[in-house]
């Protein structure tokens, strides 16, 4: 990564860093920020078992809830730096509790993560501000759903309006499937956040992810990436928080990503400052490539899991300033992120029946595993009293490695797989298929 503008050198003081989160993503982005020598320490709140792996991290047992005594722990600590990894206490306003408190954080707050946490209002600020999407509908009863569904030409997609943890959209084949995964929504599979469904028209392509580091009005990119939401080979089986993952993505070249920026990021931009929110943090366009151009399918207001371990490794030392100037709002506006000649990839190990139910509390047992431009992530994993490393999540385990193409990532990735054993362990074989030459 390289950032071109002036040599930036932080003026503000850049030395103990939080990391919120307990997944694969915050440990790629702490493996990805001790690099930088500035950093003395890295705090994961909770973080997991492998998350005392990386340099300078240390975990800390803290009740979000709890935020006098939050509040009171990072101060003694001297925290220069929050970031927040899941989408759940961004939702909830952590980033502006902790800025109003006088801390730098690198997130948004509850107004801009409502982008994410209810996909009816990022649908109307779509189409508010004249942003490609699918058209939709949004209902509240089985009755009113039932009338759009059977009177739409195509079956519809089925969207939860709040957080599902990935899990909240359905792609029926019929009309019935349509009206059978609304039904389960609005009877609380999701809790409240099924208050409100969404139905889309369904539209058709490859999909793609986006990531801009916004600081309120100017942004930079990461390197672009495609995730793999279904469970099984084929991009078959239902919907995942993702099973794996590769960057960058070939599907988007200099004018198409040309065409993204001005269509999609700039006016999102635009209507996020109109609407006076002052989003700092970064911005994930999950997009869809269609005959007639790019359309969103969905924003996140966090970075990406598994796309997010899958580009850390193409991250240089410089990164973490980045971060901090988009926590301080002082994004020049001319730093561009140069692409690495190299490709990265990653594949999720997870429990037997995820994403639905699945067994935590076995061992996890490692063989000769080659770590030359390959990094494991734990995702999902705790210590048991014997101090075994257990499974302790639906996904376990994010495999990622790095080469001149993707034929070597991907060769390296399941070779060290083969030796990763614990009981119920499965993954997708097929992660990468649409730019690997070798199956």
């Amino acid at each position: 990564m390289i950032i071109e503008s002036t040599n930036y050198k932080s003026s503000d003081k850049l030395e103990n860093i939080l990391i919120i989160g307990n997944g694969g993503r915050e440990n790629a982005l702490a493996w990805a920020i001790q690099k930088n020598e500035l950093i003395k320490r890295i705090y994961l709140l909770p973080g997991n078992a492998g998350s005392k792996k990386i340099n300078k991290s240390e975990r800390l047992s803290l009740n979000l809830n709890n935020i006098k005594e939050l509040i009171k722990k990072l101060k003694y600590l001297k925290i220069d730096l929050v970031v927040i990894g899941p989408e759940t206490p961004l939702a909830e306003g952590l980033g502006e509790i902790l800025r109003e408190n006088n801390f730098d954080v690198f997130g948004p707050g509850s107004d801009g993560a409502k982008l994410e946490s209810s996909k009816s209002w990022a649908k109307e600020f779509m189409k508010e501000a004249k942003i490609p999407t699918a058209n939709f509908w949004k209902v509240k009863s089985l009755e009113e759903a039932k009338e759009i569904i059977f009177s739409s030409p195509n079956p519809l997609v089925v969207k939860a309006d709040g957080l599902a943890s990935g899990k909240g959209v359905f792609i029926p084949k019929t009309k019935k499937e349509s009206l059978k995964a609304t039904e389960e929504i609005i009877k609380g599979k999701f809790g409240n956040a099924g208050e409100i469904v969404v139905l889309e028209e369904k539209i058709e392509g490859p999909e793609v992810s986006v990531f801009a580091l916004c600081d309120g009005r100017n942004y930079v990119l990461l390197p672009t990436a495609q995730d793999h939401k279904r469970l099984n080979e084929n991009d078959e089986g239902p919907n995942t928080g993702g099973m794996g993952a590769y960057s960058p993505t070939p599907l988007i070249t200099k004018p198409m990503l040309k065409r993204i920026k001005k269509e999609i990021i700039d006016p999102t931009i635009d209507a996020l400052v109109r609407k006076n929110i002052n989003y700092r943090g970064v911005l994930y366009f999950g997009l869809m490539i269609t005959k007639s151009g790019p359309k969103v399918i969905e924003y996140n207001c966090r970075f990406g899991d598994p796309e997010c371990q899958t580009i850390m490794p193409l991250m240089d030392k410089n990164f973490v300033f980045l971060l901090q100037k988009c926590a301080l709002g002082k994004l020049i506006g001319n730093e561009t992120i140069e692409m690495s000649d190299r490709s990265s990839g990653c594949v999720i190990a997870t429990s037997k029946g995820y994403p639905l139910n699945y067994e935590i509390g076995f061992p996890i047992n490692y063989g000769n595993i080659d770590f030359r431009d390959c990094q494991i992530f734990d995702s999902g994993t705790s210590l048991n009293s014997k101090g075994q490393l257990i499974t302790d999540g639906g996904r376990v385990l994010s495999i990622v490695c790095q080469g001149k193409d993707f034929d070597t990532v991907f060769e390296k990735a399941y070779k060290n797989l083969k030796e990763i054993s614990f009981e119920g362990i499965f993954y997708r074989k097929d992660i990468g298929h649409q730019v690997r030459k070798k199956p």
